[in-house]
């Protein structure tokens, strides 16, 4: 392959890759705020304790006397935890959205994209609900029982020392835990009906996630449960928005 090759290459997968982002943008947008959103009410709670875990494993091998705010903030960031679950959350969406796309291709149901957008919807009107005590059905406790404690038993070993590739395995992992949030976003995900759609999707829904647990990280547990309580109306509000904003874009496809 020669260097014009190459180029040509590189040119039409980038040409695909902006064509792909632009007609799926509504949805990967939609995403990345659900990540946002709800990642204030619910991962702080549920994968707040794994991040404190391997912050403060991270800093205990290093010397007190030659700690700096560039270490603290190094050993808080947990890139290759987070490059982790990137991976998986974006594995997950391009299986879904190729395995949808291959069922509307095969048997013409051309609404199941959005009856996956209505689906999605629901999981994050149900979060909401829950927020703001409103008694809504929910289907945020839906997933396989002891699931978590499985997964939290299988990657204690990792935990010992979360750097480099640990790290990095123990994101893949955690990546699969049981969670109705990531269940309403791979719904969305899935309506794309192209894997690339849904690998985009779940990048903007797990890059959304990264804030608050970069909080917890870096202020600790007491600071962030603070800053949860400041955003206690906040999060619910914009997962409602974003669930009527999935209800539009599922009503344009019908």
């Amino acid at each position: 392959m020669t260097e014009q090759d190459l180029i040509r290459l590189l040119a039409t997968g980038y040409a695909q890759c902006k064509a792909v982002a632009i007609d799926n943008g509504a949805t990967i947008g939609s995403l990345f705020i659900a990540g946002l959103a709800g990642s204030v009410s619910h991962c702080i709670g549920m994968c707040g304790p794994f991040v404190l875990s391997q912050v403060t494993a991270r800093l205990q091998g290093l010397p007190a006397a030659g700690m700096t705010e560039m270490h603290r903030l190094r050993g808080a960031a947990l890139a290759p935890y987070h490059l982790g679950r990137l991976t998986t959350y974006m594995g997950l969406g391009g299986a879904a959205a190729l395995l949808s796309g291959g069922i509307i291709a095969h048997t013409g149901f051309k609404y199941l994209a959005a009856a996956l957008l209505v689906f999605a919807a629901l999981f994050f009107l149900g979060y909401a609900a829950r927020s703001l005590k409103i008694p809504l059905p929910t289907f945020a406790a839906i997933g396989p029982a002891g699931s978590a404690g499985y997964l939290g038993r299988l990657t204690r070993p990792l935990l010992d020392r979360p750097t480099g590739w640990r790290g990095y395995g123990l994101g893949l992992a955690l990546g699969f835990l049981p969670c109705g949030l990531l269940y309403g976003a791979l719904a969305a995900a899935a309506s794309t009906g192209e894997a690339l759609g849904g690998i985009f999707a779940m990048a903007a829904f797990a890059l959304g996630t990264v804030p608050a647990l970069l909080a917890m990280g870096l202020i600790g547990h007491m600071a962030a449960a603070r800053w949860k309580s400041l955003m206690t109306w906040v999060g619910p509000v914009l997962l409602l928005v974003n669930a009527g904003f999935l209800l539009i874009l599922a009503w344009r496809i019908i």
